[in-house]
């Protein structure tokens, strides 16, 4: 009985309404922004700036007056890369401030917002009590999601700052090269769960979580 009833004290609470502390509503918004900030300058750079663009940039300059070969305008479209990649580096730094902040929130987090308990009592509702099992069910996927997802971004943050002090950490460039490629690949999935969350998110307001995004703005 002593486990049961927290368990269910748990389980109620996923079906009935939480609050959200204002240390993870801070967290959430402001790692929104970043992650969108950072996923922005990669686009930039993928579209504006990729070296196809060295034709437009020629034409550009050669109808202002000036006398510009193809390595030249490849040059220009190098600086203004480099220039964006230099912002993408401070969005990342504030990116690992930010995870480094989520952990230290982790502790000091109520008991019935830190993740690992929640999983643990909807594991112990959906595996051993078997009882309220669609709403356990539903929270050890949701939780594993988050799980998923904090990884990826602990390996964001460490690939980042391998890449943004890759003239201290004496590493190869092919290894580097294969770092840069890792990056950009949980770039993608972070994307993807970046879609997933937000299909969530629309589903839940239409069903039995209404409110769920006014409750992430005003702690609920």
């Amino acid at each position: 009985m002593a486990i049961i009833e927290p368990v269910n004290q748990e389980i109620g609470a996923i079906n009935t309404g939480k609050k959200y502390p204002a240390t993870l509503r801070f967290w959430h918004w402001v790692n929104f922004m970043v992650l969108f900030g950072s996923l922005f300058t990669v686009l930039i750079n993928a579209t504006l700036f990729d070296h196809a663009q060295r034709t437009v940039v020629k034409a550009a300059l050669v109808n202002a007056g000036a006398s510009v070969s193809d390595k030249q305008a490849g040059v220009v479209i190098h600086g203004l890369e480099d220039q964006v990649w230099g912002i993408h580096i401070y969005f990342g730094y504030v990116l690992a401030a930010l995870f480094l902040f989520r952990l230290i929130a982790e502790f000091f987090l109520p008991a019935t917002r830190r993740i690992s308990p929640k999983i643990k009592k909807a594991y112990l509702a959906y595996f051993i009590l078997k009882k309220e099992r669609e709403a356990a069910k539903h929270e050890l996927v949701v939780k594993g999601l988050y799980l998923i997802f904090y990884l990826l971004l602990l390996v964001m943050v460490v690939t980042g700052l391998l890449l943004a002090f890759e003239d201290y950490t004496g590493l190869s460039r092919n290894i580097n090269h294969s770092i840069k490629e890792f990056h950009g690949f949980c770039m993608y999935l972070i994307l993807g769960f970046i879609v997933l969350h937000l299909a969530g998110i629309f589903l839940a307001e239409r069903k039995d979580g209404k409110g769920i995004v006014s409750d992430m703005i005003n702690g609920g």
